[in-house]
């Protein structure tokens, strides 16, 4: 698995705690940013850097911190092949990953404790999509449908 990381101001010290856990179970990653604590820094540039690497540059999984999870769910989701979700729970972290190939996991640091972050981000590395049950699969690919019929790429407005 090659999985990046990323963080705005607001995730920064998750980020820090979530890198040295990733190290601990022996998982590569490449953390994407923040490298320092800047309060004027922006959500959408970290979640574009996680979402290019996801979506286009051949990185398996994500993990994405602003201080909601919101932010950067809304804007990774920009991202063709890009599927993020928000998890503040253990099971949607796995079950997003096991039935909707979720490959990049949100977490919001004012949300969740970095105890629970900890064993949020170990049940989405450790978790792998259901390759063998059909509805999963069907489901998966109307997503994709979805997507080649709606990612208008780049807008103007």
């Amino acid at each position: 698995m090659t999985l990046v990381v990323g963080a705005d101001h607001a995730g920064y010290e998750l980020k820090k705690g979530l890198c040295a856990e990733l190290a601990g179970l022996g998982v590569e990653f490449q953390d994407l940013g923040a490298h320092t604590l800047d309060p004027l820094d922006d959500y959408p540039d970290f979640a574009a850097r996680v979402g290019e690497a996801v979506g286009r540059a051949g990185a398996t999984r994500g993990i994405v911190v602003c201080g909601s999870g919101v932010g950067v769910c809304i804007a990774l989701n920009k991202h063709p092949g890009v599927r993020a979700g928000i998890c503040h729970d253990t099971y949607s972290a796995h079950q997003g990953v096991e039935h909707d190939d979720m490959n990049v996991l949100c977490l919001g640091s004012r949300i969740v404790s970095s105890e629970l972050a900890r064993a949020i981000v170990k049940s989405f590395v450790d978790a792998q999509f259901s390759v063998t049950e059909e509805r999963h699969l069907r489901r998966l690919e109307k997503v994709r449908e979805l997507e080649k019929r709606y990612f208008r790429g780049p807008t103007t407005d």
